[in-house]
């Protein structure tokens, strides 16, 4: 490198400050993560209890073992219920022997990434897309709304307005998020939205009259 750029890469002081990890963050057994790991590699059935759940043990192929937002998790295909299931590492307490081997099956959505991402929107894995997706006019800046607008699409319609299209996992849970902006709204769709809006603001004037 030449001794200019040297010297200008020289001056640069930079300290990475990591985002803080979840005061709940659960610890993980090492043991644990490394049985499921060997399950995993070699194909085989897995057995084991999964508490608070009184079920019976829970018998799965287990498909991919995924770290997501400071948690572990088993992706699973679960042979008593014949679908796909997410389980969280921290609450698995596995069960020896394992059982025989199997052929994995193909995983919906293509990838683990897509499953996954799908699973926690509230669909069924096979696509990224949030179930409840609506359309508004928030009065505020679009450079207000896009830093907490998280994956939705803000469009400027001039100073003082703009147009948010956001997804969530119910309309309930939509109208609720909306009202985070604390500014007026306009709803443009669809109705499932405005039903949503209109309940949510009944209950809060419920609420409201409580003592």
């Amino acid at each position: 490198m030449p001794p200019r750029l040297r010297h200008r890469i020289d001056l640069l002081d930079i300290t990475a400050v990591p985002p803080p990890a979840p005061h709940d963050t659960p610890r993980v057994d090492r043991e644990v993560l490394l049985e499921l790991s060997r399950a995993l590699h070699a194909r085989e059935e897995l057995r084991f209890d999964y508490p608070p759940t009184p079920d019976a043990p829970r018998r799965v192929h287990p498909h991919h073992l995924v770290t997501r937002n400071h948690r572990w998790y088993l992706v699973a295909w679960d042979l008593t219920r014949e679908d796909w299931r997410t389980f969280r590492v921290d609450r698995i307490r596995p069960r020896t022997p394992n059982g025989p081997r199997f052929t994995p099956r193909a995983l919906p959505g293509g990838d683990v990434s897509t499953f996954l991402t799908g699973r926690f929107r509230g669909n069924d894995g096979t696509t990224t897309d949030w179930p409840c997706r609506g359309e508004v006019v928030l009065h505020l800046p679009a450079a207000d709304v896009a830093p907490h607008a998280r994956d939705g699409i803000v469009e400027e319609l001039g100073p003082d307005r703009c147009r948010l299209t956001l997804g969530s996992w119910s309309w309930p849970g939509l109208a609720a998020t909306l009202g985070h902006f604390d500014t007026e709204i306009e709803v443009i769709g669809p109705p499932e939205l405005t039903a949503a809006l209109a309940d949510l603001a009944a209950r809060y004037a419920r609420a409201g009259r409580t003592r």
